[in-house]
C-alpha cells in the first residue's frame, strides 16, 4: 500500500487519471475499457469520483408528480476496491460532504480501512440541482475543511464514537481540490486561497486542481499558494476538449475560461472528430510545458473525454 504523498515525492512527473462509477444497473465492465486503455501508460494511481443522491420527479400517471431520491452512480468504495485488487493500482476514492452525515462518512472511511485503501480526496461536492447554495445533511459537513478535520481526527485516533474498543489510528493520506480560476462561490481569489490554506493546515497533504486550459493560470495559482505558505504538491488537472458543445458547456459547468486561441480553433471545426484533434493537440502542448516545469503529476479527467484521446496525449508527452 502506497500513500499518494510518497508517490508524488519521488522524481519525475507522474501520470494519473480519474474515472466515474458506472450508472446504477451497469457493471464494472462499463469502465474497464477506459482503465485498460490507459493502464499501459503506468498510472501511479486512479481516482474514483463520488456522487450524491438526487431528487427527481416521478410521473404518477394522473397528471401529478411525486419526488423521489435516487442515487444514480453509487459504488465509489466498491469500484475503488475492484480496481485496486483487479489491476494492482493504487486508488483514491472521493469522499464528499453533500448527501452524507458525519456518521455515514466515518462508516465509509472504516470500509476503506478494512479494504486497505489509505488515500482519499476530500471534497464538499456540488449543491443539489435547483439549490442556490449548498445545504449539508443533518449532522453533516458544510465544507471540505470540516471533512478534512474529521479524517485528520481519525488519523489521530479521534472518532465520532468515543467509547470504541481497540481503537487504531487511521492512516489516510488526504488530498483536496484547488481552483486556479477561483471557486465560483468565493468572493475573490484571496479568500479562496485562504480557505485552501485552511484545508492544508488542517491536514491535507496535496492539492489537485480544477481543469484549466491556460497554463499561465496554473503557474500563477501555484505562485500565489507558495506566497501564503501552501507548500504541498499541487497537481494540474487536464481535460482535452472533445465536442463542439464543449465551447459553451465547459465554461458553464466548471466556471473556467477557454483561451481565445483554443476557442477560435474549436469554432473552425465542423465535426466532433475535428474537435477531438484540436483538443489532443492543445493538451499535448499544455502537458509538455507542465512536464518541463516538473509538476508532480498530470491528472486527467476522463468524463466526457475518450480514453483513446488521453492515451494519445500521454504517449506523446511521456
Amino acid at each position: 500500500m502506497a500513500k499518494v504523498i510518497d508517490i508524488l515525492n519521488t522524481p519525475n512527473t507522474k501520470f494519473t487519471f480519474e474515472i466515474v462509477p458506472p450508472l446504477k444497473g451497469s457493471t464494472i465492465e462499463d469502465i474497464s475499457q477506459t482503465i485498460e486503455t490507459l493502464l499501459p501508460y503506468n498510472p501511479s494511481y486512479i481516482n474514483v469520483t463520488s456522487h450524491r443522491a438526487e431528487t427527481v420527479l416521478v410521473d404518477k400517471g394522473n397528471g401529478t408528480f411525486s419526488k423521489k431520491v435516487v442515487t444514480k452512480r453509487p459504488g465509489t468504495v466498491g469500484v475503488s476496491a475492484s480496481i485496486k485488487f483487479k489491476y494492482g493500482v493504487e486508488v483514491i476514492p472521493h469522499i464528499i460532504c453533500g448527501g452524507f452525515s458525519a456518521e455515514e462518512t466515518e462508516d465509509a472511511l472504516f470500509d476503506l480501512q478494512f479494504l486497505g485503501i489509505q488515500n482519499v480526496l476530500a471534497l464538499r461536492g456540488d449543491a443539489l440541482k435547483g439549490e442556490r447554495t449548498f445545504t449539508p445533511e443533518t449532522n453533516g459537513h458544510s465544507n471540505a475543511n470540516e471533512l478534512v478535520r474529521q479524517i485528520s481526527n481519525m488519523n489521530q485516533g479521534v472518532f465520532l464514537t468515543p467509547d470504541l474498543k481497540n481503537q487504531n489510528n487511521a492512516k489516510f493520506c488526504i488530498g483536496v481540490a484547488g481552483y486556479p480560476e477561483k471557486h465560483i462561490e468565493a468572493p475573490n481569489m484571496e479568500t479562496d486561497l485562504r480557505h485552501l490554506k485552511d484545508k492544508v493546515d488542517t491536514g491535507a497533504e496535496y492539492i489537485v486542481t480544477q481543469l484549466f486550459f491556460d497554463n499561465k493560470k496554473y503557474f500563477q495559482f501555484v505562485e500565489n499558494c507558495r506566497k501564503i505558505g501552501i507548500n504541498v504538491p499541487i497537481i494540474p488537472g487536464i481535460k482535452p476538449v472533445s465536442l463542439l458543445a464543449n465551447l459553451n458547456n465547459l465554461p458553464q459547468i466548471f466556471h473556467i475560461d477557454l483561451p481565445e486561441d483554443l476557442a477560435r480553433e474549436v469554432e473552425k471545426c465542423k465535426t466532433n472528430a475535428d474537435v477531438r484533434i484540436v483538443g489532443i493537440e492543445w493538451a499535448i502542448e499544455q502537458c509538455k510545458e507542465l512536464k518541463a516545469a516538473n509538476v508532480p503529476a498530470l491528472h486527467f479527467f476522463t468524463l466526457g473525454s475518450t480514453a483513446k484521446s488521453i492515451a494519445e496525449i500521454v504517449k506523446t508527452v511521456y
